[in-house]
C-alpha cells in the first residue's frame, strides 16, 4: 500500500523539498500550510490551507492517519531578544514552533501504536543546541521542541516508534529571504560557515528521507545535526 506522509509548512522551502522528494519515491504526500497551495502539480499530492495555531479539526479530517509525520512548520522571531519581543510574539513563536507539533503528535500517535508502526520526524534546529541561533522566543521554542523529541523517542521506542528530529542551520528558503536582502547578513553567514555556504532545502530533504525510511531504526531519538559545520566552532 502507498504509504501516507503529513508535513506541515509544505509551501515553500524545507517542507516542499520534502514533499517533492517523497512524490518522486511513490509516496502519497498530505501537505499543510497557512499560506496557498504551492506550484505541485502531482496525483498524489494532497493539499489543505490551515493556521496551524487554530483549530486543528480540519487538518485531522484532512488525513485520518499517517505512516511518516514531518513536523516542518516553523517561523522565526527577528533574533529578538526578550526585552524586545512582545507576549504575544512570543507566544506565536511558541504555538508555532513548539505546541502545533505536539498537538498533532498526539492526535496521529495512537494509530501508529495501533500498527506497531510509524515515524516522527521533528524539525529542529541548531538553535535546538546553541543561543544565537535566533532570538529569545525562537531560540527556547526549538529547545523545548528537542527536549520533546527525545523524550517521546524514549517512551515510545518499544512500540515500533521512531522519533527524529532534524537540526539545520542556515538554510536558504523564503523564510530567511531577508538575509539575502543588500545589506542583509547572506554574504556574512555564508563566510563564517564552514562550507562557505548556506545549506540547500534539498539537502533537508534527502536527510528527511533516509529518516523515513526505515534504515536508522538505531538513532532512536538522534537529533541531527545539518548545518554546513557551523556548529564545530
Amino acid at each position: 500500500m502507498t504509504k501516507k506522509v503529513l508535513i506541515t509548512g509544505v509551501a515553500s522551502g524545507i517542507g516542499l523539498a520534502q514533499a517533492r522528494l517523497f512524490l518522486e519515491n511513490g509516496y502519497a504526500v498530505y501537505g499543510v500550510d497557512k499560506s496557498e497551495k504551492p506550484d505541485l502539480s502531482h496525483a498524489d499530492f494532497h493539499f489543505l490551507q490551515l493556521d496551524l495555531t487554530s483549530d486543528l479539526a480540519a487538518l485531522y479530517d484532512f488525513v485520518s492517519e499517517v505512516d511518516i509525520l514531518c513536523n516542518t512548520a516553523g517561523i522565526l522571531d527577528a533574533y529578538q531578544p526578550l526585552l524586545q519581543v512582545s507576549e504575544e510574539e512570543f507566544e506565536q513563536v511558541f504555538q508555532t514552533n513548539f505546541f502545533a507539533a505536539t498537538k498533532i503528535c498526539r492526535h496521529y500517535l495512537p494509530q501508529m501504536l495501533e500498527n506497531d508502526q510509524g515515524i516522527i520526524i521533528n524539525m529542529c534546529s541548531i538553535a535546538s543546541f546553541l543561543a544565537g541561533g535566533g532570538g529569545a522566543a525562537y531560540t527556547s521554542s526549538k529547545h523545548a521542541l528537542a527536549g520533546f523529541t527525545r523524550q517521546l523517542a524514549l517512551d515510545y521506542a518499544k512500540n515500533g516508534i521512531q522519533v527524529f528530529g532534524i537540526a539545520p542551520g542556515a538554510v536558504k528558503t523564503g523564510m530567511t529571504a531577508a538575509d539575502f536582502e543588500p545589506g542583509g547578513l547572506a554574504d556574512w553567514v555564508a563566510s563564517e560557515t564552514p562550507i562557505g555556504r548556506w545549506t540547500d532545502p534539498a539537502e533537508i530533504a534527502e536527510l528527511t528521507f533516509f529518516l523515513a525510511s526505515g534504515k536508522a531504526q538505531s538513532m532512536q531519538g538522534e537529533i541531527v545535526k545539518i548545518d554546513g559545520g557551523w556548529s564545530l566552532k
